[in-house]
Formats: C-alpha cells, sequence, structure tokens
C-alpha cells in the first residue's frame, strides 16, 4: 500500500497532467478551485478519474468542503 506521501504526489502528478499545468505549481495545500481554474464540474471529472486510477469508490459525503490536495490525498489514503 502507497504511504499519504506517495498518494499525495500521485493525485498532484495526475492533476497537473488532466489540466495541462506544470506539476511543480502545484503543492499539498493548494485549494485546487483556485489553483487549477475549474469549476465543480470539472472537479468531478478529476475525482472521477482519482477513483478510476486508485480503484476506489469516494462518498460524496466524504468529500463535502474537501479543497485542498493533502486532504484529498487523506481521503483517498483512509479507502485504500
Amino acid at each position: 500500500m502507497p504511504t499519504t506521501d506517495q498518494t499525495l504526489e500521485e493525485i498532484l502528478s495526475l492533476a497537473a497532467s488532466h489540466f495541462k499545468v506544470p506539476r511543480e505549481k502545484l503543492s499539498a495545500d493548494d485549494d485546487f478551485f483556485k489553483t487549477l481554474g475549474i469549476d465543480s464540474l470539472q472537479t468531478l471529472d478529476l475525482l472521477t478519474r482519482l477513483e478510476h486510477h486508485f480503484q476506489i469508490e469516494l462518498p460524496d459525503y466524504e468529500l463535502q468542503g474537501v479543497s485542498d490536495f493533502r486532504t484529498l490525498a487523506n481521503r483517498i489514503q483512509a479507502r485504500l
């Protein structure tokens, strides 16, 4: 099982690739809405990709209020 730091790095790399931004512009505590300039539909697309990548399902109630990569990594890690 990957560590939380490894999970976080995978999320940052996938987000950078998906939204075509340099990986080095993203950090763990960034608000992904602001940093990536995305809306809620684009966020759902990213979350779907992450669920497929990690082969997990993230219930909506676990994602309410989540807007930074570190918290998202912790929620994903809890499902691995």
